[in-house]
């Protein structure tokens, strides 16, 4: 589209991409020139159309921004200090993607969630911990660097902590309230389908996320309430599909 000042926004305008996962701004880049990332640490829930509940403190949220797929400039540093104006902590990075995939490792339990409810039971824990560990093998393998866990409760800290907002309850992540929408759709595939993606470019298996992927796409496509498997039917799965990659 045209815009004030000649050109289009494609050649002229910054785009930058907030997703959850990492393809959202690979893609943006067929199209715009100037394309960054923004690694979101913000916790929110969805309440109605036009009606979001932020409830983090004393931060709304942490968005970490960077050029893609490197670097950084001055028009990134001046939307940075907007944010910052607004109650959000915005490093200017020239390595956004790193942190992108750190938050993806994290991101892989938002299909366990949204199929078993909140990572309250042990079991849950534990299992997420596979999937994460298989997830940390894939970017391994495919050479792809991620801020450590250490480095991110370094920065963040007690920056975002979730606080009690009246009427508007917080039950779980974005998966979780995909389905609890029933919007019949749901970003497994750019989470944990992200890592079957690269586990097929570089010869890793990856049984567990294949498995959430398949679970979660299920899920959503036919309404099933969030958190309704139960955790040790997860846990069966999860060891069977394990079990047949290995032979």
């Amino acid at each position: 589209a045209p815009v004030e000042g000649g050109g289009t926004a494609a050649e002229r305008l910054p785009l930058l991409c907030a997703q959850n996962g990492v393809e959202g701004q690979r893609i943006a880049l067929r199209r715009f020139r100037h394309v960054y990332g923004v690694c979101v640490w913000l916790p929110a829930t969805h309440v109605e159309p036009g009606v979001v509940s932020a409830a983090g403190a004393p931060l709304t949220g942490m968005l970490h921004l960077g050029r893609y797929p490197h670097g950084a400039d001055e028009v990134l540093r001046d939307i940075a200090a907007d944010l910052e104006a607004a109650h959000f902590e915005a490093p200017v990075v020239p390595d956004v993607t790193r942190w992108q995939y750190a938050k993806l490792l994290g991101n892989l339990a938002n299909a366990v969630e949204a199929l078993t409810g909140p990572l309250t039971d042990e079991a849950a824990r534990t299992l997420y911990e596979r999937v994460r560990a298989e997830g940390e093998r894939v970017l391994t393998a495919a050479r792809i660097p991620y801020a450590s866990a250490a480095e991110q409760r370094e920065k963040r800290g007690d920056k975002v902590t979730l606080v009690p907002l009246d009427g508007a309850g917080r039950g779980g992540g974005s998966s979780w309230q995909s389905l609890t929408r029933g919007t019949g759709t749901i970003e497994a595939d750019h989470l944990n389908g992200e890592i079957v993606l690269l586990g097929r470019l570089h010869g890793v298996p990856t049984p567990l996320n294949e498995l959430l992927q398949r679970l979660a796409n299920a899920y959503a496509r036919e309404h099933r309430p969030a958190g309704s498997l139960p955790v040790a039917e997860l846990v069966r799965l999860a060891d069977r599909a394990e079990q047949e990659k290995n032979g």
